[in-house]
């Protein structure tokens, strides 16, 4: 096995930065000549691994990825980190609402830690949600539904929500043709393009979220390196207050925390 691994990983050297590691990962994932010699050749074409096997681990979990789904990756899980720092109840029985879902690797992570949570993720793509609803499946207290937040009424009729997480697209336009082939053609379009600047979907959210947030409620937005004080000044022009920043392992800024400013 681990000759047939080392053979893998010398294919695999051309394009990946972890060679041995995306070996690992298709041998455990089969052992038929005939599929792993295809899992290599996608791999030399530039797929990432997580879309050739279909499945991505994230926070504790094991998560179906496709095409439709952006690759769930370890600088978001700074928000969960966040989250837990901030309602350090476990046993709490909040509301959660994730925006985006995508995957539903948020919203399905918090409530692995959060047993009496309640979750609904909502998303754009209807091929997205079909993914997140596969990942629930284990779930009792999640739901997912079809909605779009730049529609001014996304937020009717769900509720007020304790928790609400989001990775928005933070990428600016001109930005994505720059991007590594594994995330410009494998991951959705939609999850990436930002706008001119990256900052577009901040903007449409903090504008409207206020409708589904009860009085102590918190926002978790994970961002783009360097995008702290413009997402900081838009969130604090509609209202809310930056109470607290946290990094990635690489020490880079990625989670802003937002709580409504307090009335005079």
């Amino acid at each position: 096995m681990d000759r047939l691994v080392h053979q893998l990983a010398e294919q695999l050297k051309a394009v990946s930065d972890t060679p041995l590691l995306d070996a690992r990962y298709f041998v455990a994932e089969t052992t038929d000549e005939t599929q792993l010699a295809s899992f290599v050749l996608r791999r030399l074409q530039g797929e990432p691994v997580a879309k050739i096997i279909g499945h991505k681990g994230f926070w504790s979990l094991e998560l179906k990825v496709t095409t439709d789904t952006l690759d769930p990756r370890p600088d978001s899980e700074t928000i969960i980190d966040a989250v837990l720092r901030s309602f350090p109840d476990k046993k709490g029985a909040y509301r959660i609402l994730d925006m985006g879902t995508g995957s539903g690797c948020l919203l399905l992570a918090c409530l692995s830690e959060y047993p009496n949570a309640f979750g609904i993720g909502i998303d754009a793509s209807e091929q997205a949600l079909k993914i997140a609803r596969e990942n629930a499946r284990d779930f009792q207290k999640a739901t997912f539904e079809h909605r779009d937040w730049t529609n001014p009424d996304w937020g009717r009729g769900l509720g007020q929500f304790d928790i609400v997480v989001a990775n928005p697209p933070y990428i600016p336009t001109q930005t994505v043709a720059t991007l590594d082939k594994a995330v410009r053609l494998y991951d959705p379009m939609a999850a990436l393009d930002g706008g001119a600047d990256g900052l577009d979907a901040y903007r449409a959210i903090v504008a409207s979220v206020g409708s589904v947030l009860k009085p102590q409620a918190r926002l978790f937005f994970e961002i783009g390196q360097g995008q702290e004080k413009d997402v900081a000044a838009l969130a604090g022009a509609a209202g809310f207050e930056l109470i607290g920043q946290y990094p990635d392992l690489a020490g880079i800024i990625r989670c802003l925390v937002f709580q409504r400013k307090a009335a005079k």
